[in-house]
């Protein structure tokens, strides 16, 4: 599959990709671990085999010396078939290298878990541009809010009628960046840099109030 897009320096892009035929691709808990642990390490100009660390306790891979990052991390969802993430270009080429890294890791040990072989994931990822303020904005909530669709599959159809079950859910799923920006004390915390991303939650209360105003209003896919 070709990808009409190309990356340029400080744009912001929203990535993706899915197993495929839509296969599930993160089983059990390991695996949305390792993949988490692949954000943080494969964002490096330097080569780094996790192999190295397997002693070290999930809280502790965090603590590697990242030396220097070839992207900007915004906000991660990772869901059982596919993942979501937001990306800035720092330098050309960066975004492509760092998510071939990041496939290619996850899929060599997935492989060797599980005893397959060939592609996990669909054909090259998918990505879109984030260009506009309102869209970029956006994307936050759309990204934080994918999970939702495992407790209430059209919860978008229709509608939440409890919110404080979603707000409990979605500050509980540890598999996202949801929880950095309710501002938990996380050892992941460290994947993303929101410094370089639009300041647009000063507080994890404004977080929230938008993250529940997209509830009741957005119904458009990007």
């Amino acid at each position: 599959m070709s990808r009409n897009i190309i990356f340029s320096p400080e744009e912001y892009y929203h990535c993706y990709n899915r197993g495929t035929e839509k296969r599930k691709v993160f089983l059990d808990k390991n695996d949305y671990q390792r993949f988490i642990h692949l954000l943080f390490v494969c964002n490096n100009e330097n080569k780094i085999h996790l192999s190295d660390y397997k002693e070290r306790s999930f809280d502790e891979i965090f603590k590697i010396d990242q030396e220097k990052t070839l992207i900007d991390i915004g906000a991660y969802c990772l869901m059982p078939n596919h993942f979501h993430l937001l990306l800035k270009e720092k330098n050309s080429g960066n975004i492509s290298l760092f998510m071939q890294k990041l496939m290619t890791a996850y899929t060599m040990y997935f492989n060797k878990k599980y005893e397959r072989t060939g592609s996990l994931f669909e054909s090259k990822f998918r990505a879109q541009h984030a260009n506009k303020n309102n869209y970029l904005k956006y994307l936050f909530s759309y990204i934080h809010l994918n999970p939702l669709k495992l407790i209430n599959p059209k919860w978008k159809e229709n509608g939440i009628k409890n919110t404080i079950k979603v707000k409990n859910f979605l500050s509980q799923y540890k598999y996202s960046s949801y929880a950095d920006y309710l501002e938990e004390e996380r050892a992941q915390k460290i994947i993303l840099n929101k410094k370089v991303f639009p300041e647009y939650f000063p507080s994890k209360k404004d977080f929230e109030e938008e993250i529940f105003n997209w509830i009741s209003s957005v119904k458009v896919e990007p």
